[in-house]
């Protein structure tokens, strides 16, 4: 039975001694977290390396605004509109198996996509990687939630390779702007060789499980959540170029709304589904979803239109843009050894709380930004505000998503947040490509023209952050208000 959300115990409340001790991993556990770690931070380093080098891709293949759109929405939409298979699939198949049968796929893509120079087939396999990592990020998760014991020792595991995950992605727009430097490609082909190491300590340190004994897959779901996301991102995308009211616009969202129903309905009757809806209703689950939505659905739209605008209009070198953003990644990335502790301390509620808030700060000072920006004063701050948003509400969002769900649905649990993450990321960036599309083509000559074209999508990634903030934070409102009215 649900849990009404008002009376879950407040995650903030203090531990006691017993429970705050350190948890003694063998080295066999240490090494297997090292193992997942780098295949996640790899995966967020994709995202941001490829976003950094959006400008010269453009360039060279005469791709414009819409176009970049999609080698960024065909990675996080083939990764999201995937991961409920792939974690259901890592339940029933075998995680280890899964695991690495899909991270050489993903090697295999990188390098091809480095090769290539018709501007199909780079997007083809931006999504062929994006298929991939569907398969490796869940069954990571869940490689971790079934191999360390839940409490503090999953806690902390947990916080160590989200926080690798967040660290990766920022980290990754410094490494884009040395790769972008030499080539584009290089973007691509960076991911190869760390790929295979990783197929090969996997190999190695990866424990052996065995496939669940009730086996079965929800193929029609997979197919029908995946055209159902592909045909709206396709609309949201194309409606500035056909007109929001013209037949094609219409009869796209139509198209995708009936798909997107379909999926819903096959998920009520398979036998397997990639989705039991009950699991919504388990103590923070959905809100743990929409806030994951606007966290990371605000940021990669934020990186998308400020990398398009301080390199396509204000002429910055990727290097240079790249090391403007560096100081929240090093925010993230320092917060690792820290995460589990102040989630320990103070509850993933109340951090989840306190990164959106960050966040929205950061969005709402950026919005300021003028055509010839001082960075100390104009930008930094944004950057160090998202930063501490990153570092305090990744890693307690999926916390918060996982915590109380069974062994046999961890799977499914880590598969639907990041299916959150990547799916409401493709969406908020459709949405945003659309807001800037509807805006006109003024062309670089003026660079205050550029920029309030800008304007409505940085806008857009302020309120979606907005809005998970009061999702976030209206069941502790509400419980702190109750208890007000009882005094």
């Amino acid at each position: 039975m649900a849990q009404d959300l008002t009376t879950l115990p407040d995650l903030a409340t203090p531990r006691t001694p017993a429970t705050l001790r350190d948890a003694r991993w063998t080295r066999a556990q240490w090494l297997l977290l090292v193992t997942l770690c780098v295949v996640l931070a790899l995966d967020g380093l994709d995202v941001s390396m490829v976003g950094v080098a959006l400008p010269s891709i453009g360039r060279e293949l005469g791709l414009g605004t819409e176009s970049l759109q999609w080698i960024v929405s065909g990675y996080v939409l083939g990764y999201g509109s995937l991961l409920l298979l792939g974690g259901r699939m890592a339940d029933l198949m075998g995680r280890r198996r899964i695991f690495l049968a899909a991270l050489a796929v993903f090697a295999a893509a990188s390098l091809l996509g480095g090769l290539v120079s018709d501007p199909t087939l780079l997007i083809a396999t931006r999504f062929i990687k994006g298929l991939a990592a569907a398969f490796t990020a869940p069954t990571g998760f869940s490689i971790i939630t079934t191999n360390f014991a839940e409490g503090r020792e999953r806690n902390r595991a947990i916080s160590i390779y989200t926080t690798f995950g967040a660290s990766g992605f920022s980290l990754g727009l410094v490494v884009g702007g040395l790769m972008t430097a030499l080539s584009w490609r290089w973007t691509f082909l960076f991911s190869v060789p760390i790929a295979v190491a990783a197929v090969l300590l996997g190999l190695r340190f990866i424990p052996r499980d065995r496939p669940a004994n009730d086996g079965g897959h929800d193929v029609w779901g997979a197919a029908t959540l995946s055209a159902g996301m592909l045909g709206l991102v396709f609309t949201l995308v194309s409606a500035p170029s056909f007109g929001w009211g013209s037949a094609q616009t219409i009869g796209g969202f139509a198209a995708s709304a009936a798909v997107l129903a379909a999926f819903a309905w096959i998920e009520t009757r398979a036998k397997h589904p990639l989705i039991r809806f009950g699991i919504l209703r388990e103590g923070w689950v959905a809100r743990a979803n929409l806030s994951a939505v606007a966290l990371f659905g605000s940021y990669l739209s934020f990186q998308f239109i400020v990398t398009l605008y301080l390199q396509s209009v204000l002429g910055w070198a990727p290097l240079a843009m790249a090391l403007a953003l560096l100081p929240a990644g090093l925010m993230v990335a320092g917060s690792a050894p820290f995460a589990s502790r102040l989630i320990d301390r103070f509850g993933a509620t109340r951090l989840v709380i306190a990164g959106l808030l960050s966040l929205s700060l950061g969005y709402l000072l950026f919005l300021r930004i003028g055509t010839e920006p001082t960075y100390v004063t104009d930008i930094l701050p944004s950057v160090l505000l998202l930063g501490v948003g990153f570092a305090l509400g990744f890693p307690s969002i999926n916390v918060q998503a996982t915590a109380g769900i069974h062994d046999a649905e961890q799977g499914l649990a880590a598969g639907l947040i990041q299916t959150s993450t990547q799916v409401g990321a493709a969406l908020v960036l459709a949405v945003t490509t659309a807001l800037v599309g509807s805006g006109g083509h003024a062309g670089h000559a003026s660079a205050a023209a550029m920029l309030d074209v800008f304007r409505p999508g940085l806008g857009l990634s302020t309120a979606v952050a907005v809005a998970g903030l009061v999702i976030a934070a209206a069941p502790r409102w509400w419980r702190l208000r109750r208890a007000g009215a009882t005094i």
